[in-house]
């Protein structure tokens, strides 16, 4: 009887196991990955089409209204449509990658076939090229869905306020609605940090990437010269522009590598990449513990001084103490036995803008305003940039001073290799910089001492960091905490030639120990962006 008794109350019990539903998963769009957002439209939990609405509404309420953070020019009127054929396709077809059904921001210097690309220049509003860039053609092809532009500085016009443009005003930081998000990739940082799209692209000549991407608390990628292609791109210098994802988190990052990366007929510097490229996605790079057993050099020539910084410099300490207790074998300092404090002063755009920004023009079509330069200078002369007057008739070539300063690039560039081969390092590690983001009030004036430098328009913020830029090497940030008034810093990881797998590996293993981003107070939560499933 006892027994049988003992029975029942098993079978009683295994039948309520099985009744009970399984774990629910819960879902937060502000926190979402890639892999997130799939696993719930494969449970039938969410669409693209559903995905872009609630980003169609948090733009809604957000950048145009409310706190008005304005990091958008255009969104795509075809947004929903192009999403709901992509959804019917999935349940037909299967996904094409991971990115089928994603909304992706692209700096509006992209080119773009179906939107205008303006590069925030008033003279370029609603100019579409005749053509994709080739980063939009490799997203397009896995299934991306190129859901809008982005404000950013303008990349022609006259110097606007941090990181606004005379297309679309300033540029608000979702962290600080006093502050801007620096220039000039400033509408992808802002964006992404509003989580008004799953991930972006920006571009950078120095810091355009970089220093955003630590305003918006975001882990951003400045890759190798020659990672990805710049085809269709509206640029300043064949020698050191890049393009980069900017995202929220390591996962999402990798992902847009795996479909970024790889030769562009249209920017044949691609083709040293393809010796070096992974054989498997960047995400399998991807480790919780990537720290453990890592060697790191803390470059102290990268970290400012004064009271101003003192905040920053607090919170770039604690980051070399957690990289410590992550399992790193921390070499502290480590110096290339140079002058850092102006390496911005090696760029070589101004001898390069005129001829990459004619190649640019001639290959736009038919809806360009202008063909060339020249011909942008003669119909816009109080629009434009004084830098595109003033060295209007520089050509690369044998100048004195460019070649002095592609010199310059190559022995700086050498040195930081040679010093982490000495070391057996896996990186360098600085802060990315240590002040905020400016106030709305606009940067240092110039006569600040900071920005009273050699060549005129050679101005520098105290807040940029060129080291990555101006060598071609890798340089991938993560957030490392944020000030007393809740603004972001960074941490900036720097590697050898191609390393980025390495970079990718070290990085997520500190976004996993520290877990330091968190969404902007600025914008919560609307409806329907949290559910269980």
């Amino acid at each position: 009887m006892k027994l049988n008794r003992h029975l029942a109350i098993i079978v009683s019990v295994l039948l309520l196991a099985c009744a009970r539903p399984l774990a629910a998963k819960d879902f937060d769009l502000a926190t979402a990955t890639i892999a997130d957002i799939n696993d719930a439209i494969d449970a039938g939990a969410l669409t693209s089409e559903k995905l872009v609405q609630l980003y169609l509404n948090r733009i809604a309420a957000y950048d145009q209204q409310g706190p008005k953070i304005n990091s958008l020019i255009t969104v795509n009127p075809n947004a929903l449509a192009i999403a709901r054929a992509l959804d019917e396709e999935r349940k037909t077809k299967g996904r094409r990658s991971p990115l089928h059904g994603i909304p992706i921001v692209a700096k509006d210097l992209i080119n773009t076939a179906d939107m205008q690309t303006s590069g925030g220049f008033i003279a370029m509003k609603g100019a579409v090229p005749q053509y994709d860039a080739n980063v939009i053609k490799r997203l397009r092809a896995a299934g991306a869905i190129i859901f809008a532009k982005t404000n950013m500085s303008d990349w022609l016009g006259k110097s606007r306020p941090d990181g606004g443009s005379s297309i679309a005003g300033q540029v608000i930081n979702p962290y600080d609605l006093t502050r801007t998000v620096a220039p000039s990739s400033s509408g992808v940082g802002a964006s992404m940090a509003a989580y008004f799209a799953t991930a972006g692209l920006g571009s950078e000549t120095g810091t355009s990437i970089r220093n955003p991407t630590t305003d918006g608390s975001l882990v951003g990628l400045a890759g190798t010269e020659g990672l990805v292609g710049r085809g269709g791109t509206m640029g300043n210098t064949f020698t050191h522009e890049r393009i980069g994802p900017m995202c929220r988190n390591t996962y999402d990052l990798a992902v847009m590598l795996d479909y970024i990366t790889g030769i562009d007929a249209n920017d044949l510097i691609t083709a040293q990449s393809l010796p070096k490229l992974p054989t498997v996605s960047y995400t399998t790079f991807i480790n919780p513990k990537g720290l453990h057993g890592a060697r790191l050099g803390v470059l102290r020539e990268m970290f400012r001084q004064g009271p101003a910084h003192a905040e920053g410099l607090a919170l770039a300490e604690k980051a070399i103490f957690d990289l410590r207790k992550s399992g790193a074998d921390v070499y502290d300092p480590v110096s290339v036995g140079m002058n850092l404090d102006r390496v911005h002063t090696i760029k070589v755009n101004y001898w390069e803008q005129t001829t990459v920004l004619d190649k640019y023009l001639t290959d736009f079509g038919p809806n360009a305003p202008f063909r060339s330069i020249r011909e942008m200078v003669t119909k816009f002369p109080d629009l434009v940039k004084p830098d595109f007057i003033e060295y209007l008739d520089l050509k690369p070539g044998p100048d004195p001073e460019y070649q002095s300063r592609l010199k310059a690039r190559a022995t700086l560039r050498a040195a930081l290799v040679a010093l982490m081969d000495k070391f057996e390092l896996d990186a360098l590690v600085y802060p990315y910089k240590t002040l905020p983001a400016e106030k709305l009030t606009g940067r240092q004036t110039d006569d600040d001492p900071l920005n009273k430098i050699a060549r005129a328009g050679d101005r520098v913020s105290p807040s940029d960091n060129y080291l990555s830029s101006m060598t071609g090497l890798p340089g991938m940030l993560v957030p490392m905490g944020y000030t007393k008034e809740g603004d972001p810093l960074a941490l900036e990881f720097l590697g050898r030639p191609f390393s980025e797998p390495t970079l990718i590996k070290l990085v997520s293993g500190f976004e996993s120990e520290t877990k330091h981003r968190m969404p902007p107070p600025n914008v919560p939560a609307l409806p329907g962006e949290k559910f269980s499933y």
